[in-house]
């Protein structure tokens, strides 16, 4: 956990998601192909909608506790805006926060993702400096109040952490974040927010007008360090055709193929992008959501996947641009085995682009390409303006 990890809460972030479990990018398990990216029914009362209050602009009063567990009660305070937008079909949200105060500026960008078969969130939260998502936190809404946990490292020790989102009403709510270090018996809390709503829906375009000038007025500069362009070919509406390698590293060479729409924006003052997709073919039905998140330290992205029928983010690809080709490289578990995953984005012009993935059992010694899509531009203003 880094510095601002306790303050994550508020450095809310999203990932790109498009992964056909158990494996990153657009993966598969040959022992279940009905855990690819089936569309499943949902059903009547499923939690999907926990998140719907949320839903808009927000004035946020923010305060953190310095020290935590450290017996400090010394805390620093923020205010500014946040906005939450439903994204990849109303199946997740994503949430944009700026927030300044005495102690600096607080920016950052979280995903909400709902899993249909344990009807539970994940949380998946990054910050302006890492340019990666962290361990999400899991819980659920009961009665009106949501609680989400998890078990992290903090100052060398080992901890639980807590979410909670409570005193819900259509005009506010409010949110904690708390920590225990002797496994749950107390609890300290850390991070306050209280949220006022502004307007009742964003702008998808361009934010929401009515906070614009607040906003103008708590931005700082941002340098060509701070956002990167190397998805900005990405950004619009395209014809996506998939086609897809039944049984990876079989020897099959039976394909699949799809055929849909892709959706690429800008977010979070353009340091991310989010991608959705969804496609169709005799094999079934696809519908995927992503995030790409730049690491200004490193000067390397962060891809991350997930389908909707499970809810969660795996681990990240990880990688960049060289000479017009983006290569973005993890390890995973795949019947059983760890093998090299590789996406590559090639063949980039305005209107057009390709993008594969590879799986390789012998340490990189060879490639097998198992996913390929073909974009076609249809039109270029998906959210240029975010």
């Amino acid at each position: 956990m880094n510095t601002l990890r306790y303050i994550r809460p508020c450095l809310l972030v999203c990932s790109t998601i498009f992964t056909l479990q158990p494996l990153q990018g657009f993966a598969w398990s040959t022992s279940d192909e009905s855990k690819l990216n089936l569309r499943q029914p949902l059903n009547e009362r499923d939690g999907q909608h926990d998140f719907d209050f949320e839903i808009g602009a927000w004035k946020t009063h923010l305060r953190r506790l310095q020290h935590p567990l450290t017996g400090s009660a010394t805390w620093v305070e923020y205010d500014g805006i946040s906005v939450v937008r439903k994204v990849w079909n109303g199946r997740a949200n994503l949430v944009e926060l700026k927030v300044d105060g005495p102690a600096g500026q607080v920016e950052g960008l979280s995903l909400r993702l709902y899993d249909p078969e344990s009807h539970q969130w994940s949380l998946n939260f990054a910050n302006t400096s890492g340019g990666t998502v962290g361990q999400p936190t899991i819980g659920e809404f009961k009665n009106g109040r949501g609680e989400f946990f998890d078990q992290e490292p903090f100052n060398g020790r080992t901890i639980l952490v807590r979410n909670v989102f409570s005193d819900i009403s259509p005009t506010s709510y409010r949110f904690e974040q708390a920590f225990s270090d002797d496994g749950g018996k107390t609890w300290e809390v850390n991070w306050i927010a209280t949220d006022t709503r502004v307007k009742e829906e964003p702008d998808r375009s361009s934010g929401v007008a009515d906070v614009r000038e607040m906003r103008t007025r708590m931005q700082r500069a941002v340098t060509e360090g701070d956002v990167q362009h190397d998805f900005d070919f990405n950004i619009g509406t395209w014809k996506t055709h998939i086609s897809r390698l039944q049984r990876p590293l079989t020897g099959s060479t039976t394909w699949v193929e799809y055929d849909g729409i892709s959706v690429v924006r800008k977010v979070w003052d353009g340091r991310a992008s989010l991608f959705e997709l969804e496609a169709g073919g005799p094999a079934g039905h696809i519908e995927g959501v992503g995030l790409r998140l730049y690491n200004p330290s490193s000067h390397q992205w962060s891809l991350n996947w997930a389908n909707s029928s499970a809810g969660t983010l795996g681990q990240p690809m990880i990688g960049e641009f060289k000479n017009g080709r983006g290569e973005f490289y993890d390890q995973e578990p795949f019947n059983g085995r760890a093998i090299y995953v590789r996406n590559s984005f090639s063949d980039i012009t305005s209107d057009s682009s390709r993008f594969e993935q590879a799986f390789s059992d012998n340490g990189g010694k060879t490639w097998e390409v198992n996913w390929v899509m073909t974009f076609t531009r249809v039109k270029d203003d998906a959210n240029k303006a975010r």
